[in-house]
């Protein structure tokens, strides 16, 4: 299932700026970062689960943000991209 995971850290100070870089590391071995803050993840939903639990423990709940959107596996029909990054398949081939 494709699910597009964004979120906002507070980087009013170092603890801050260490979860920032935290979050976005969690994000990064499992996702696919199309903007700064907003990954594609195509994760199969045990996966999933443990991603969300990952990032629910590294962020300050008072303070920050997490927002998951649940595209399901029709996702194709579901994200339009227009503008200058190219857009990718994350089903199809990854060269190494």
């Amino acid at each position: 299932m494709m699910v597009l995971i964004s979120y906002d850290v507070s980087t009013m100070n170092n603890a801050g700026k260490i979860r920032l870089r935290k979050v976005a590391k969690e994000c990064q071995n499992h996702a696919q970062r199309v903007q700064n803050s907003v990954f594609e993840a195509d994760l199969d939903y045990s996966s999933f689960l443990k991603l969300k639990a990952r990032l629910c423990a590294l962020i300050d709940p008072d303070k920050d943000s997490l927002r998951f959107y649940y595209l399901g596996n029709n996702w194709e029909k579901r994200i339009e991209h227009i503008g200058a990054k190219p857009t990718y398949n994350p089903e199809g081939v990854i060269i190494i």
